[in-house]
């Protein structure tokens, strides 16, 4: 465990490198900032060369990877961030100088217990990607199959240990300020990061992700998931069938291979609508890069290191709030944003009704390339500050991948209406799951289940739990040492002290 001072050594070594590109100014401006962070920024930034404009994705990426997933989960987080800042985010692709192939291919023999070549007949020591977790190398098996091999950095676990300890150390003490940094919940930002990051340290995760998504998306004929390669598959090295194909950023070569560019982008939204809404459980990271196009016309998906999950309940009111943002029907779409419990009960139906309406009727049947995104999301975002609604990360996250989905289907087909695309899907699905006979058989089974359950809950009740599918259930926080300056006066001044000492030594070597 580190001491207080360790974490605020690492802070300020990073702080550093922030201010060298600009990426603190957006933190010391913002009027909402504690101004003990306002404080601590500028001591980062004591004697640096700071940019007029901020580089936020370069800056994660000179501090290092687990630095870059975390930007990677900042850039979900626009309300907390910036949506300026979490624009910028989303340049960062994970692309780092690849380890040496020994290294690997000592990796691959102790991940798989076997030496190489009893499982690959031959394997490219230069990897197609490199990135902050694992890198990929093309290979064919011993029975002439072409895979392609992910495998783990040496010692990234051990790093990304260190950096979440520090910023579950920060998180809490910035939640502790209260105000707005405790209803942005930091300390929960930090603990689904850790959720994240836990299943890409670890590729059978990710190979059961994908083998997971695989089975839910058989009825859409025009996405597909890479088969695994289970007996080629560890905690340390994941093995999947190879894909040949062409990425959409490639969008001349999709064009020379006679590709329908609108229908892959019709395509793209149903797909990522059917694991969203149908499924509850989708890929949360599709962006071009890990989008390719078949010969067929089908589109497949890569790198399963960050999904989504909602349970059938927030999937409904999901699907109603969508459909209701592109009928008009505002009224509604309060409703359920109380009944959801997302809005506090204290708050005016009707007013926020009107604030709904003020964000979603100039949106109503332009095109995209006509819709400020951005502009939606500050005003969506001001809804949530003006309505004390507590962060909702598993919707940010739904919400993060919508505008990415959309910007993939936008680069395809600049004239796509995301919604016009999304409403007849939409509408089907609330009519099956909303009709009269999916009324009636969901009733009779929700009877007999509450009359078999009937004393847990009663207790609920009790309990005062808020409405199922609400949110899930926040992972939980560790117990972290809050400093407290009324008290340990002394222990913050020399703290202090030494981030002012070791800022201005770093100034005068920088």
């Amino acid at each position: 465990m580190s001491t207080s001072i360790t974490h605020l050594w690492r802070l300020v070594r990073w702080g550093r490198t922030l201010a060298r590109h600009g990426a603190l100014k957006g933190i010391e401006r913002d009027p909402l900032t504690p101004p003990r962070v306002r404080l601590l920024c500028r001591v980062a930034r004591f004697g640096a060369r700071v940019p007029k404009q901020p580089a936020y994705a370069d800056a994660f990426q000179a501090i290092g990877p687990a630095a870059i997933k975390l930007g990677q989960a900042l850039a979900t987080r626009p309300d907390l961030v910036g949506e300026a800042a979490a624009r910028d985010l989303l340049r960062l692709q994970d692309a780092l100088p690849p380890a040496p192939f020994p290294a690997v291919h000592a990796a691959i023999e102790a991940a798989l217990e076997k030496p190489v070549e009893a499982v690959f007949a031959s394997i490219d020591p230069e990897p197609v990607g490199a990135a902050s977790v694992a890198q990929v190398h093309r290979a064919v098996t011993t029975d002439g199959r072409s895979v392609a091999v992910k495998v783990l950095r040496p010692g990234v676990e051990d790093e990304f240990a260190r950096a979440i300890e520090t910023y579950e150390w920060a998180a809490a003490q910035v939640e502790a300020l209260g105000g707005e940094a405790a209803r942005l919940r930091p300390r929960l930002v930090i603990a689904m990061f850790r959720q994240w990051t836990a299943r890409e340290l670890d590729l059978r995760r990710e190979a059961a992700s994908a083998s997971e998504l695989a089975e839910s998306l058989q009825a859409e004929l025009g996405f597909t998931v890479p088969a695994i390669d289970w007996t080629r598959t560890s905690r340390r090295v994941m093995t999947l069938e190879w894909i040949d194909g062409i990425k959409l950023t490639d969008r001349d070569a999709l064009v020379a291979a006679g590709h329908d560019l609108k229908r892959l982008a019709a395509r793209l939204v149903q797909a990522f609508l059917r694991q969203a809404i149908v499924d509850g459980f989708f890929h949360a990271d599709l962006h071009q890069g890990n989008l390719f196009a078949l010969p067929d016309g089908r589109l497949v998906a890569v790198d399963f290191g960050i999904m989504g999950r909602i349970d059938r309940r927030a999937r409904l009111w999901l699907a109603e709030i969508l459909y209701g943002l592109i009928t008009g029907n505002y009224a509604r779409v309060a409703e359920i944003h109380f009944e959801a419990g997302y809005v506090p009960p204290h708050h005016n139906l009707a007013e926020f009704t009107t604030a709904l309406r003020a964000v979603g009727e100039p949106m109503r049947g332009l095109p995209v390339k006509d819709i400020s995104v951005g502009q939606m999301l500050d005003g969506l975002f001001a809804i949530t500050r003006d309505f004390d609604m507590p962060t909702q990360p598993h919707l940010l996250l739904l919400q993060k991948t919508m505008v990415m989905v959309e910007g993939v289907a936008t680069a395809l087909d600049p004239d796509i209406n995301m919604w016009e695309t999304a409403e007849p899907f939409v509408r089907e699905w609330i009519r099956d799951e909303l009709g009269p006979e999916a009324w009636f058989s969901e009733r009779l089974i929700r009877d007999v289940r509450t009359l078999a359950d009937l004393p847990e809950l009663v207790r609920r009740i009790a309990r005062h739990y808020p409405p199922e599918g609400a949110a899930p259930p926040p992972p939980p926080l560790p117990d972290i040492q809050i400093i407290r300056v009324a008290q340990t006066r002394w222990f913050v001044l020399s703290a202090l002290l030494g981030i002012l000492a070791g800022a201005g030594a770093m100034a005068l070597l920088g």
